[in-house]
């Protein structure tokens, strides 16, 4: 089934174009202009926790550059048939298909860089992160590896059975998360128990969205063919900004209070510095 399968849809409507269109903008956007914001907020805290602020901009970053690929890639895969026609009702596929794998390298590589940001910002013993990231980079690899045949069938059984075994290491991480986060909230300061406690329901929620536009397809009626397909764009690209833009605002809130509550006179000092030279 070509179309529930969600695979090189020939034809979309001109809002249904105009929709991802400007959704692949709004994430060029958001997660670029984040990754800056992060990269130049560096010294707004301690030393120890900017490995987080960095790791965090590299993750915008490369998702930045993944979503151009992803927004030059649609804009190629779908014209009107008359180009200069004044009136764009219908978009249909051309000869460049609209590939998927770009999304999935994209978080081949971002996924672990977010678990590192994480584990940064918590400062745990070197002795607790290293064999937990281990653990942690080695499920995120797996879940990403056996989700992409799934999103490239072009069957709701193959999708199925490939989503079935994605979601395995994929619970086995958040499981893992949210465990190790919840024990490091005895050993985080008073004040940023309550923004930790938050990150953690951040992973779980956020997470939890791109398997439900995994299996758009394969629900039928208005999550097949075109209407599914710019359902599971919204879905996946609304959770990459959320997942990666907002949780790296999460981590700086978090390296920020952590600074303060680490060294008072940091505040104090950074207020009162002279500005730096350009």
């Amino acid at each position: 089934m070509l179309l529930a399968s969600g695979v090189n849809i020939p034809e979309i409507s001109s809002g249904q174009y105009n929709t991802v269109y400007n959704l692949f903008s709004l994430s060029i956007a958001a997660l670029g202009f984040t990754g800056i914001y992060l990269l130049l907020s560096q010294r707004r805290v301690l030393e120890r926790y900017r490995n987080a602020l960095v790791v965090s901009a590299m993750v915008c970053f490369i998702a930045t550059y993944h979503y151009f690929r992803i927004f030059e890639n649609f804009k190629a895969s779908y014209v009107t048939p008359d180009k200069v026609a004044s009136s764009k009702s219908v978009y249909m596929l051309t000869g460049i298909e609209f590939n998927e794998a770009y999304r999935y390298v994209d978080w081949f590589l971002t996924v672990p860089l977010l678990l590192v940001e994480t584990i940064a910002v918590l400062a745990l013993a070197r002795s607790v992160a290293k064999p937990l990231l281990a653990k942690l980079v080695f499920a995120s690899a797996l879940m990403i590896g056996l989700g992409y045949p799934g999103e490239v069938a072009t069957s709701d059984g193959t999708r199925l059975l490939w989503g079935a075994l994605s979601t395995i290491p994929f619970i086995y991480l958040l499981y893992v998360l949210f465990v190790e986060v919840s024990k490091s909230l005895d050993r985080q300061p008073a004040e940023v128990r309550s923004t930790v406690g938050k990150l953690r329901i951040m992973l779980v929620g956020l997470w939890g969205v791109y398997p439900i536009a995994y299996l758009f397809p394969v629900f039928g009626g208005s999550f097949a063919g075109a209407s599914g397909f710019v359902a599971r764009q919204a879905g996946y690209s609304l959770a990459d900004i959320f997942a990666k833009a907002a949780f790296g605002l999460v981590i700086f809130k978090i390296a920020r209070i952590k600074s303060e509550v680490d060294d008072p006179s940091y505040s104090e000092n950074l207020s009162d510095a002279a500005p730096v030279p350009a």
